[in-house]
């Protein structure tokens, strides 16, 4: 058995969530793979998944043998790539986690750009809503928290914004415009389960004053009308006009400027965010997650100013 090969397989497994999956991305045929990581367990005398017949499961044991050789796995990946760094061009692969909002508003524009600096270094970009759970399994994880957010993490702050209150202009015509916090209690409310989850509001909407002149306000939401950790749904649905919805205002500052959509109670935010990027806490940063580190770095100040810039009025 050629054990880092099958080190490899077995992370790969449990990232693609089946052994299919993994045998499409990897090349190989599935009865391979599936023999790859029972020649695993069998050299080490334990079973690292729970097999269903709807999906896969690590044991106790297999979550441990995991962020080991995840740590080794990336220390060969390192190694390659510093040699290869010494003819001057990284190569291999870099795995990324990012939340979906973050991926597609945020990596996505500089992937362009990226692939003409570093041609030889794959981008293997993952997402999840729950980012921040999952920091040490990747070479680098960009997630969104709160700025009361104390975690136990490596990281570097990459932007801060605001989260508002949005509607559209039709469901404002026929709800009416709020004119106070507490008048957004009789609106259908927009409700991101997510941020519900991670908080104790619940079914209350959260808001400071942005100038800190009145003391926070916490609006019961009863006529919740749709619910869901995706962002893109809820904007969506924000734009259509089925109700109020609170969103970054740097995603929907193109919205905001073109009328799409409308800045509710402009004194008043949701909360504000930090953007942050996060290393898993290992003693040596691999050269590949640097330069893209030092790239996604370099390139935020431009992108959102280009961002901001783009959503500016015209004239």
């Amino acid at each position: 058995m050629d054990r880092l090969q099958a080190m490899r397989v077995f992370a790969r497994v449990v990232d693609e969530g089946s052994f299919a999956a993994a045998a499409r991305a990897l090349d190989m045929s599935p009865p391979v793979v599936t023999r790859l990581v029972a020649d695993l367990e069998q050299h080490l005398g334990t079973r690292l998944l729970q097999r269903t017949t709807r999906k896969l499961a690590l044991t106790d044991a297999g979550q441990r043998y995991l962020e080991r050789v995840r740590a080794i796995l990336f220390d060969i990946d390192d190694a390659e790539a510093s040699a290869a760094a010494s003819a001057r061009e990284l190569r291999g692969h870099l795995h990324v986690l990012a939340t979906p909002v973050l991926a597609t508003h945020f990596l996505a524009p500089l992937v362009a750009p990226w692939r003409a600096r570093y041609p030889r270094l794959l981008l293997d970009i993952a997402t999840d809503n729950q980012a921040t759970a999952r920091v040490e399994e990747f070479d680098l994880t960009f997630m969104v928290v709160p700025e009361d957010y104390d975690g136990n993490i490596v990281a570097r702050p990459l932007f801060q914004g605001e989260a508002i209150v949005v509607a559209a202009p039709a469901y404002l015509q026929h709800a009416g415009l709020p004119g106070t916090p507490a008048e957004l209690a009789r609106h259908q409310y927009l409700r991101d389960s997510g941020v519900a989850a991670r908080t104790q509001f619940g079914r209350k909407l959260h808001l400071r004053h942005v100038q800190g002149a009145h003391p926070a306000q916490e609006v019961d939401m009863p006529q919740v009308v749709l619910q869901s950790v995706s962002t893109e749904l809820l904007l969506r649905a924000a734009l259509d006009g089925v109700g109020v919805a609170v969103m970054a205002r740097l995603l929907v500052e193109p919205y905001l400027a073109s009328g799409a959509l409308v800045h509710l109670l402009p004194d008043w935010m949701f909360a504000r965010y930090t953007v942050y990027a996060a290393l898993p806490t290992r003693r040596m940063v691999p050269a590949r997650t640097k330069a893209f580190l030092d790239f996604v770095t370099e390139q935020v100040p431009q992108a959102v100013a280009q961002r901001r810039v783009a959503a500016a009025p015209a004239g």
